[in-house]
């Protein structure tokens, strides 16, 4: 079965590697980690016992905080090591994590390469945040008696979609895992459907509602809004845009500003990936604003003089201080097919949020926050630019859907808590 798999791993190599060439060249991605990539990876406390926690991105990432952070405080005789499989994931664990632990890029799932990973990390226990399963990872680790457990695990449509495809290969990995901890029920039957054994399967929620902070202030944000003189005008945050989204934003925003009442309004365009922050700058030209890069200012210290209508920002770990100036939030990839992004820290935040129907990475958060009047979605740009315009002229209805949102939040929080007590029963029985 290995030789199959690594059989058809580098024939698919081999068809993708025009892409990475690509990519590499025109984005500059993927030109880092490629010896970890290939399981040579050094762990800083090879006499500890080790921990391995794996997010793929950026999201994945932000909902290991809390489960981090537990296993920090109770298990200090551990180390705890993250890999990530994306460029922007393991700028974003570095960046939180990177001080206090080691942070590599995921290796290939070639037999070789994971028999390296295994060989040089040696954990104790294998934490999956989310999904991210591979054979050859799950063949190894319990041949290895290493268990894995996913942790806020969810499977969306597409995903379940897949796997029902290869439903009788699905069934054999995810019956090698050890404990699959579920966002949802529904994400329970899932798993459950594609092979994992009934007992080895809890509902504990959702960690990304426990990694949304509730507050009103954000570290950093009165700097950003200094920097980018930003009074007390209104703020539109577009955060975590997608391709084909930026568009029908600024078209949405040359809409309002043409009223007389909009007229204080600003705009600020946060793209979800760095490689298209300069597409997305010509997009703004073109459409005629003038502008400004948060990317000019955050490393010179220098304050914008001007009060441009737009500002792009072209910088990465600055979204929550914006968001935190908002007075009312887009989160993007949701008006194109693209799953969505991270709705729970916009309203966490206490801001009127908005998103279009193509989130269904985040079904389970959505459906809480529409039922409860805590959010607004919106199937098209007619339908953002008559939602925008009511949260304007009405502050008190935009207000009202913010504070839903935000006890939406606040009654979903404590996975955290319910899934470190199913961890902690694994590195109970570990030596």
């Amino acid at each position: 079965m290995r030789f199959i798999l690594d059989f058809l791993y580098l024939f698919a190599a081999l068809a993708y590697s025009p892409v990475i060439i690509y990519r590499a060249i025109r984005h500059k991605r993927y030109r880092t980690g490629w010896g970890q990539r290939f399981g040579k990876i050094i762990r800083r406390n090879p006499a500890k016992k080790c921990i391995w926690i794996h997010a793929v991105s950026v999201g994945e990432v932000n909902a290991a905080k809390t489960i981090l952070k537990e296993l920090e405080n109770i298990h200090n005789d551990f180390e705890i090591v993250i890999s990530t499989t994306t460029d922007t994931g393991h700028a974003r664990a570095t960046n939180l994590f990177g001080k206090n632990h080691q942070v590599f890029f995921f290796p290939f799932d070639f037999s070789l390469a994971m028999y390296r990973a295994f060989k040089n990390i040696r954990p104790k226990v294998c934490l999956l945040m989310e999904l991210e399963v591979w054979p050859n990872f799950i063949d190894i680790a319990q041949q290895l008696h290493v268990p894995v457990i996913i942790v806020n695990g969810r499977i969306s449509d597409k995903s379940f979609f897949r796997y029902g495809k290869i439903k009788p290969f699905a069934k054999i990995v995810f019956g090698k895992v050890s404990l699959v901890l579920a966002q949802t029920q529904e994400y329970a039957s899932r798993f459950k459907e594609i092979g994992a054994p009934d007992e080895n399967v809890i509902v504990t929620g959702s960690l990304k509602y426990d990694t949304a902070q509730i507050t009103d202030k954000v570290e950093g944000a009165d700097k950003v809004s200094h920097q980018l003189s930003i009074d007390n005008e209104r703020l539109w945050i577009a955060g975590a845009t997608g391709p084909g989204e930026e568009k029908i934003i600024l078209d949405v925003f040359a809409q309002l500003v043409k009223r007389e009442q909009f007229k204080d309004l600003r705009l600020v365009i946060v793209p979800r990936k760095p490689e298209r922050f300069d597409d997305v700058a010509q997009l703004i030209g073109e459409a005629g604003f003038d502008f400004v890069r948060y990317s000019e200012f955050k490393k010179t210290d220098k304050i914008s003089r001007e009060k441009t209508s737009v500002i792009l920002g072209d910088t990465m770990g600055d979204l929550r201080k914006l968001y935190c100036l908002a007075t009312v939030i887009f989160v993007g990839r949701t008006l194109v097919p693209m799953g969505g992004s991270d709705m729970m820290e916009a309203a966490a935040l206490g801001k009127c949020t908005i998103f279009g129907p193509h989130a269904f990475n985040f079904k389970q958060t959505v459906n809480a926050l529409l039922e409860n009047n805590g959010a607004i979605m919106v199937e098209n740009q007619e339908q953002l630019l008559d939602a925008m315009q009511k949260c304007l002229a009405r502050p008190e209805y935009a207000q009202e859907i913010a504070r839903n949102g935000r006890e939406v939040i606040r009654k979903n929080q404590g996975a955290t808590q319910k899934t470190i007590e199913q961890i902690e029963k694994f590195l109970d029985t570990t030596s």
